[in-house]
């Protein structure tokens, strides 16, 4: 708000000083319309001056009085200045950053509104999760039919994922799924200033997090933060509500496979094959997350909280994890979103179960 007042002062200041120009402008311009014939005689350096009693007096007296209101006014502008400085570089990035959103957001909206229909897929403007036409082909017949495919939930997106890895994903896509290149690099529509609105985009409609350990930090992205209690109830109580009805023996079982209608938490949706679109075949058997199932997990990690660790943090592009393995960037974090106690169920789970 100081930055925003600021700015609006200085145009006010620019606004009184450019007027202030052109009407001496125009009083000059009138005054030298008479002088037009007669130089000789009114050129200024022909007319009588102020004489030295004048000059040395009433008017040096009010050159200096000037000279003292102008360095007066030097002297208390810049401090105010520097102190204003950073509120004014801090408003002018919010504005840029307001401004890049609202451009994403154009970009993000359903085609019929001019964008490239991300909204259509990922569930409306507030990337809530939806569906996505998609045709497959089925590997043992060669059938090839048309699905609807469970597109995730954008609004928890910088949860997941490193805002990197959101950007590869942007830029080359996701193969095998609806999600197709949108950034030159990848062969798609956008440059790299569209990709970065609509990242900007994105990072508006993120659920804020809570208990973030900088509180003047961005809620949507801040170290510590996580989702809002009430929403880790939610998925708590849908999990406990699938054991309750037999639909699975355990809460990590229910977590693993847990859908809210976007698919945002569910692990099934990359472990375990054709769960993207509905029809899923054995559970944990691998599809864009390789496979779970024989103690596959008990063998990579060498202990529980290993693997916990490893759950929570994602896999880093390049980075070490487990027996051998290097991080590709692809297995998103879920620290943030799922409690610790979740995330230990999950663990037993698949390395007790699967």
């Amino acid at each position: 708000m100081v930055a925003l007042a600021s700015t609006t002062i200085a145009i006010l200041i620019a606004v009184a000083v450019s007027a202030a120009w052109i009407v001496y402008a125009v009083f000059n311009w009138a005054a030298g319309r008479n002088e037009i014939g007669s130089e000789i005689e009114l050129a200024a350096n022909r007319k009588p001056y102020f004489d030295d009693e004048e000059l040395e007096g009433s008017r040096l007296e009010r050159m200096q009085f000037l000279g003292v209101i102008m360095l007066a006014t030097i002297t208390i502008g810049l401090p105010v200045y520097w102190l204003f400085e950073p509120a004014r570089q801090s408003g002018a990035e919010e504005g840029y950053q307001n401004r890049f959103a609202s451009w994403g957001g154009q970009l993000f909206a359903p085609t019929s509104e001019g964008g490239f229909n991300c909204a259509g897929c990922h569930g409306g403007m507030n990337g809530t999760g939806g569906a996505a036409p998609y045709t497959v082909t089925d590997s043992k017949t060669g059938e090839v039919k048309a699905v609807s495919w469970k597109a995730p939930a954008l609004n928890t997106v910088f949860y997941r994922f490193s805002e990197d890895e959101i950007r590869f994903i942007l830029e080359y896509g996701r193969p095998f799924s609806p999600m197709s290149p949108w950034g030159v690099k990848g062969g798609g529509p956008m440059n790299e200033q569209q990709i970065n609105n609509l990242i900007a985009y994105m990072k508006s409609i993120q659920i804020p997090r809570e208990n973030c350990i900088d509180p003047e930090a961005d809620a949507r992205a801040c170290e510590g933060g996580h989702l809002p209690v009430a929403e880790q109830d939610k998925i708590q109580a849908a999990a406990e509500q699938l054991v309750e009805d037999g639909t699975y023996d355990s809460v990590g079982e229910a977590l693993f496979n847990l859908d809210l209608g976007s698919g945002a938490f569910s692990c099934a949706r990359c472990h375990t094959p054709g769960w993207s679109w509905g029809e899923p075949g054995q559970t944990g058997a691998g599809a864009f997350g390789w496979n779970l199932t024989g103690g596959a997990t008990n063998s990579h990690f060498a202990t529980e909280q290993e693997m916990i660790d490893f759950i929570k943090a994602g896999s880093v592009y390049g980075a070490k994890y487990g027996v051998q393995g290097q991080g590709s960037g692809r297995m998103p974090g879920f620290g943030s979103l799922l409690t610790d106690a979740q995330i230990r169920e999950v663990v037993n789970y698949v390395r007790s179960e699967l």
